[in-house]
């Protein structure tokens, strides 16, 4: 496909959340000292999803750890050109402020004390602009009975008018890329909850989880992206036509014979 850093798409908010899997057993039946059980067990898609345009940007399939979050945020970032959201929100899983703070944040020296003893070394801050709220949900034997929504980064006045300027969202929310989850569990298989497909091999795992991802950008028309033209026909969009990486609805050998990278 073509080099998103090159022609990034028209993102701008974000969502992002893990959904969960397994390959070959689940995690309470691994051995931790197994070296074959390394590639067995939970296996979590770690996903960037464009709300808007119904577009996953980044997807990093693998354990649920600090490191794929920080390796979701930078390819994140690459993919949407280096650009600040209007607002970006997910869960309160806790990697993801640090990641986001590593991804678009800047180093800043500390000031000199003129006190005796080694000086502080830098730190990473926020700029200026980024906005960041996350959402919590209390569960009570497994329903929610309570959602407090929290601003990380920028202030709350400045996350409101986020949202009041957004296309799609009324409030903080991470539903989007909730209903995304449901819609790639229906679309591949070996991530269904409760199924006798699940996967057996991790590599294979993850390249399904990288194809159904993203041949969803191209490939598959989206019920509420359509539009209605003058003459009462509906005519059907992908979440990358609404996003400007293409013109077309592409069929799966398009797709796939795409090469990889694009010279100009």
């Amino acid at each position: 496909m073509m080099n998103w850093s090159l022609f990034p798409p028209k993102t701008v908010e974000a969502q992002f959340d893990e959904k969960w899997a397994f390959v070959g057993k689940k995690k309470k039946n691994c051995n931790d000292t197994d070296l074959a059980d390394s590639k067995q067990g939970d296996n979590w898609d770690h996903v960037a999803y464009d709300p808007e345009h119904r577009l996953v940007v980044s997807v990093v399939p693998g354990k649920r750890t600090a490191k794929n979050v920080d390796k979701l945020m930078a390819d994140f970032r690459q993919r949407t050109g280096g650009r600040i959201m209007n607002l970006m929100t997910s869960d309160e899983y806790k990697p993801y402020k640090k990641a986001i703070s590593k991804a678009y944040g800047k180093k800043v020296d500390s000031p000199a004390t003129g006190k005796r003893g080694r000086p502080k070394g830098s730190r990473i801050v926020a700029v200026e602009g980024l906005k960041y709220a996350t959402v919590h949900k209390t569960r009570d034997k497994g329903r929610v009975v309570k959602i407090e929504l929290r601003t990380i980064f920028g202030s709350k006045t400045e996350v409101q008018a986020a949202i009041e300027a957004s296309a799609v969202s009324n409030t903080i929310n991470t539903a989007f890329i909730e209903r995304h989850n449901g819609t790639d569990r229906n679309r591949n298989a070996r991530k269904v909850r409760k199924s006798y497909c699940f996967s057996k091999d991790w590599d294979m795992h993850n390249a399904m989880t990288y194809f159904t991802m993203y041949s969803y950008n191209f490939c598959w028309p989206v019920r509420t992206l359509r539009v209605q033209d003058q003459n009462d026909r509906w005519h059907s969009r992908t979440p990358a036509m609404i996003a400007g990486l293409t013109d077309h609805i592409w069929s799966l050998d398009e797709w796939l014979t795409c090469p990889a990278v694009q010279l100009l």
